[in-house]
């Protein structure tokens, strides 16, 4: 394996809100130089989780939400960003009680996600919940989100609906029934 490239610059060219794009300049082990950009994150963005939350071995918890990249509701999981000062366990558990109105007794850390490795520096902490007991937080949703219960087993189903496209819930989802395979 190569020695990993040097960035002999790094400059952000753009910000938002939520997110800044940067241009790097880096010089692989080879001499050769290339410019690459990237959207980065935010200044104040600690990580990001998405969380599978198992009512039992066989349900999963999804929420029904507005998704403004694609303008229309997906069916996925609860996700959302780490807090200061919070753990991102700590964070899949506050957002399961904003999200869904549970919270959980047992958190276990699936895996770390990247969406597009090449483009983005933003990574997401997959989180398995289980052991779900009641309880509810106020978030900073702009409405009310529906929870849908579905069966791991018809996973394909959910697939099938075309309600259901975002990588991340879909590889997570596909995860968990693997996991629990090891239980």
């Amino acid at each position: 394996m190569s020695t990993k490239p040097t960035i002999l610059n790094k400059k952000t060219i753009a910000t938002s809100r939520l997110f800044r794009i940067e241009s790097l300049e880096i010089e692989f082990s080879n001499g050769v130089q290339r410019n690459y950009e990237r959207l980065a994150r935010g200044h104040h963005s600690n990580g990001a989780v998405l969380v599978v939350p198992l009512l039992d071995d066989e349900t999963v918890l999804l929420i029904r939400e507005y998704s403004a990249g694609v303008h229309r509701y997906e069916l996925g999981l609860p996700k959302g960003k780490v807090d200061a000062g919070e753990t991102f366990l700590e964070a899949a558990n506050r957002e399961l009680k904003e999200e869904v109105g549970y919270g959980a007794n047992q958190l276990h850390h699936l895996s770390t996600f990247s969406l597009a490795p090449s483009y983005l520096e933003h990574t997401t902490e997959i989180i398995v919940a289980q052991d779900l007991y009641p309880d509810r937080l106020l978030g900073d949703e702009p409405e009310e989100l529906e929870v849908v219960e579905w069966k791991l087993s018809e996973i394909n189903a959910l697939l099938m609906t075309g309600e259901c496209t975002e990588a991340r819930s879909i590889a997570a989802l596909f995860m968990t029934v693997e996991y629990l395979k090891t239980l």
